[in-house]
């Protein structure tokens, strides 16, 4: 089906498609299913306060709704920036939660502007092609990322793609223009990690739009860049939870001290190891030092995996066994750039002035300091300083009935940041689950998580507070 409709002042189409979702297979096996949907290519301006702007296709695909008085329909927001919501509907693990979700009303993927089937699809050919023979330097690493920043803006720029047009205000009215274009009166959104953060950014733009929201790994305003203090209360935390392992505790009485023993270690004295490049079939000496490690452990500070080796790989390496790290070391160093849509959103998104200040307060007296963060936000200028300003970042208030989701194994959106932004909305429930890091199917799967979701968006009261999932450090091989 292929409509023409009126859009701020442009003509533009909707054209909806039979499609069948193909699931990816679990890890461990098992089913790939092939499930009746629709396709749908919406156009909509490039950059609407622009009168010339081109228009550009957003790709989403609607699962119809399995009830027979469905509700207002679900629009489900990636995180990333970057990520497609159409692929992450082919997850295995996602497969039952979209089920009970159809049970309520429609539910929708959209890929959003610059990602995955939309086009453009913003995805950078360039790889980052860090030298591997000498240790990671942060300021050699910035300036590569500067220069890829940069040759990626300039390919863009040549084929005409207005990249002012790529921030989380422009990507809200998309999601209001895709409920407008599907004749709904209203949505339900779910947004996730940086899914959240463009929720609440369009809860703030179009209220009257949406039905319910929820959001997990709360991404408020103002968290695009991560605080320092924060991270170090996670590791702390998980300090915590080795100290009251039997097992481990004899072996680590203290994972911090271990961690700071290893990072200081490789300051004084890098290591080079001999690692197998998968992609050339080749041996490669990797040159390792301590930012490479800081940086590395804060990139899995919110991952159940790396959270449940983290004591192991560290307890390694104070036994000089640097393989695990020599690796990431040479997977890092030889991955591709990224995507022009998650550089540019996150440095439009940017951070007060005040929340600056206290990230560079707190770096010096951390374990990992603000690597969470590189390179941002020192990259801002490399894509033109495209910063949406204090309004953007200024606390939302709202009426609307929100559900907030959030882990305690999350070291990147803490359940701290769901506190500081639920206090602006007068109507909200926040769930936290213990043993659920920085991933939507470790919230979403949780039986009585998900129950309570269900629950919300049929406007039911949301009766728990707490939730948990089991949770397991590897062990230590001595």
């Amino acid at each position: 089906m292929s409509e023409t409709y009126q859009h701020d002042g442009l003509r533009g189409t909707l054209t909806l498609t039979p499609y069948i979702l193909k699931t990816n297979p679990p890890r461990a096996g098992g089913p790939t299913y092939r499930i009746p949907a629709e396709l749908g290519r919406l156009l909509v301006p490039e950059k609407r306060t622009n009168s010339d702007s081109r228009l550009i296709e957003l790709a989403f695909v609607r699962l119809k709704s399995t009830a027979e008085r469905p509700g207002p329909p679900l629009i489900f927001l990636a995180g990333g920036p970057g990520s497609s919501g159409i692929e992450a509907f082919r997850s295995a693990r996602l497969q039952s939660w979209l089920a009970a979700l159809r049970e309520v009303g429609d539910v929708i993927a959209l890929d959003q502007r610059g990602t995955g089937m939309s086009v453009p699809c913003l995805d950078s050919c360039e790889m980052l092609d860090i030298p591997l023979d000498r240790p990671g330097n942060r300021d050699e690493i910035l300036e590569i990322y500067r220069q890829k920043s940069r040759a990626s803006m300039a390919f863009w720029q040549e084929r005409s793609v207005d990249l002012s047009g790529y921030t989380t205000e422009e990507s809200a009215d998309d999601i209001d223009a895709l409920r407008r274009a599907l004749g709904y009166e209203q949505v339900h959104l779910y947004g996730a990690s940086y899914g959240s953060h463009l929720a609440l950014a369009t809860v703030r733009r179009h209220r009257n739009a949406l039905a319910r929201v929820m959001v997990g790994m709360v991404e408020g305003p103002d968290h695009t860049i991560k605080l320092p203090s924060n991270i170090q209360q996670h590791l702390e935390h998980i300090n915590r939870l080795v100290q009251q392992d039997s097992r481990l505790h004899q072996v680590i009485p203290d994972l911090l001290d271990m961690m700071r023993s290893v990072m200081e270690r490789l300051e004084r004295d890098p290591v080079m190891v001999a690692v197998k490049n998968k992609s050339t079939g080749k041996v490669d000496n990797v040159y390792i030092g301590s930012f490479d490690l800081q940086y590395l452990t804060a990139i899995g500070v919110a991952s159940r995996r790396s959270i449940a080796y983290l004591p192991s790989r560290y307890h390694a390496m104070i036994q000089g066994d640097f393989s695990w790290l020599a690796g990431e070391v040479l997977a890092w160093r030889c991955d591709w750039f990224g995507s022009a849509m998650t550089f540019h959103m996150d440095s439009a998104s940017g951070a007060s002035p005040e929340r600056l200040a206290q990230i560079q307060r707190e770096a010096p007296t951390t374990l990992l300091g603000d690597t969470i963060d590189f390179p941002f936000p020192w990259i801002g200028d490399a894509w033109g300083n495209p910063d949406l300003g204090a309004a953007f970042r200024a606390p939302i208030q709202s009426d609307i009935a929100t559900l907030f989701i959030s882990g305690t194994l999350d070291g990147r959106t803490p359940p701290s940041n769901a506190e500081e932004v639920r206090r602006g909305f007068s109507n909200n429930y926040h769930i936290i689950v213990e043993g659920a890091a920085h991933s939507t199917p470790d919230q979403v799967n949780v039986p009585n998580v998900r129950a309570a979701m269900i629950d919300f968006l049929q406007g039911k009261p949301v009766t728990i507070t707490h939730a948990s999932t089991p949770f397991e450090f590897v062990p230590v091989e001595v």
